[in-house]
């Protein structure tokens, strides 16, 4: 399965890649909005202005969770393979097979086979930091065996 932590990687850079163009997208179309309704006045313009103001920053924020996943991912290294898992380490577990890098969740490989890219403040993570091939851990009252850490 899941020994391609290149792919893996770069799976992840063209999730947040996408992400980031959305949001630009979508402050874009909305920029354009607000300065097509400076055009023309209305007695009811206020509301639909403070409602694209709203939606603007709402994507100006998600834009900036994406750019800094971004910036994390860049930091790992994709060839360097480790025996504790930290960040930048592919761990397959009894249940599921994890990508230690940004939360991006569920990503679907090329052959098929689903990774979770999550990132070191999920909670998962917490339990399996440190451990290795063999060692087990508990989370959600769910014992997980760690069969690799690549």
């Amino acid at each position: 399965m899941v020994a391609n932590k290149e792919e893996l990687y770069y799976k992840c850079l063209d999730t947040v890649n996408r992400q980031i163009e959305k949001y630009q997208k979508e402050m874009d179309q909305i920029r354009e909005s607000m300065e097509n309704n400076d055009a023309h006045t209305d007695y009811d313009e206020d509301d639909s202005k403070g409602q694209l103001l709203g939606d603007f920053e709402k994507y100006a924020e998600y834009l900036d969770n994406s750019t800094k996943m971004k910036e994390k991912l860049s930091r790992i290294d994709k060839k360097h393979y480790t025996e504790q898992i930290d960040f930048g380490s592919v761990v397959e577990t009894s249940e599921n097979y994890y990508f230690i890098s940004a939360a991006l969740g569920k990503i679907v490989l090329d052959e098929g086979s689903t990774v979770y890219a999550i990132s070191t403040d999920a909670p998962i993570y917490q339990e399996m930091k440190g451990k290795k091939a063999g060692e087990s851990f508990t989370f959600n009252d769910k014992e997980h065996k760690i069969l690799n850490v690549h």
